[in-house]
């Protein structure tokens, strides 16, 4: 009896998990098929209907002649080289000046600190349309328009990678910062060789969010600039669209090329997505 109940027991737990992963797979697959659809369709020929129903989603006769065609008639590896020189200088612009204004705010004490912080925190609640034409004029004015300086400057830093930085700091054990303080070290030096190590999880988190946010930013790009040498790869497929507007192949195509650097940049940089030994050096 206690053996059949056992079993009981064990089948009901398979049946369990076998239906949350049927029902996970399910949806995994529902919010992937716009992706699988479009990835289908950058690979299909010529003479294949791409809006039969129900779709496709693998090519008869797969080719690379769209890839080919849209490399060759834009220039997308100028497009490409923005995209990649933008997201690198915003991802560690922004790293740098969020890490040097969250540090103080976490670990230094200082009248005022709370109320800075508030504030700092309250403009994530502004929304960018409020606040881009002030920020065009003085792009403008400052000379930066038609330039990489003026795509990048926007995004040098961000009140949620401030606050993201803050409660990262903020778990780091006050003995290591004790101990480099005892050693000589300068505030300057245990930021850099004590808490920035301490943190790498949130940095990779915030460089993934920064990276992600640059690359398919299109709006500020498109008030920005006026040199298609300048253009990012959302432009340049928006661009494309407009010479393309009949042929989706080549569209898809141009689309395939501008998402593929973001998942590549995700599978490199979640490696490093773990938790940290912040207390490690410190015996209890």
């Amino acid at each position: 009896m206690k053996h059949t109940s056992l079993l009981h027991l064990k089948l009901k737990v398979l049946w369990h998990t076998v239906g949350t992963y049927l029902l996970l797979g399910a949806i995994a697959f529902i919010m992937l098929l716009p992706l699988l659809w479009l990835v289908s369709t950058a690979f299909k020929s010529p003479t294949e209907d791409i809006f039969q129903f129900p779709p496709q989603l693998m090519p008869q006769q797969p080719t690379l002649g769209n890839f080919v065609k849209v490399w060759q008639t834009n220039p997308f590896g100028q497009y490409l080289f923005n995209s990649v020189l933008v997201a690198g200088l915003t991802v560690g612009l922004n790293l740098l000046f969020c890490a040097l204004a969250a540090y103080p705010l976490a670990r230094l004490e200082f009248r005022g600190r709370e109320v800075i912080f508030s504030l700092i925190v309250s403009t994530i609640l502004i929304p960018f349309q409020i606040v881009m034409i002030p920020l065009y004029i003085l792009t403008v004015q400052l000379g930066l328009r038609n330039s990489y300086l003026g795509l990048i400057f926007p995004a040098i830093a961000s009140a949620f990678g401030i606050f993201l930085l803050r409660q990262a700091f903020q778990g780091v054990p006050k003995e290591l910062e004790e101990a480099a303080r005892m050693d000589g070290c300068s505030e300057l030096g245990i930021w850099w060789f004590v808490m920035l190590p301490s943190i790498r999880p949130a940095l990779v988190t915030l460089a993934i969010f920064v990276f992600i946010g640059s690359w398919s930013d299109f709006l500020w790009p498109l008030i920005i600039l006026d040199k298609p040498e300048y253009y990012t790869l959302p432009l340049g497929v928006a661009k494309l669209a407009g010479a393309f507007s009949l042929d989706w192949r080549l569209i898809a195509a141009g689309s395939v090329i501008s998402i593929a650097p973001i998942l590549l940049f995700f599978l490199i940089m979640q490696r490093y997505i773990v938790p940290t030994e912040a207390g490690s050096g410190v015996k209890g």
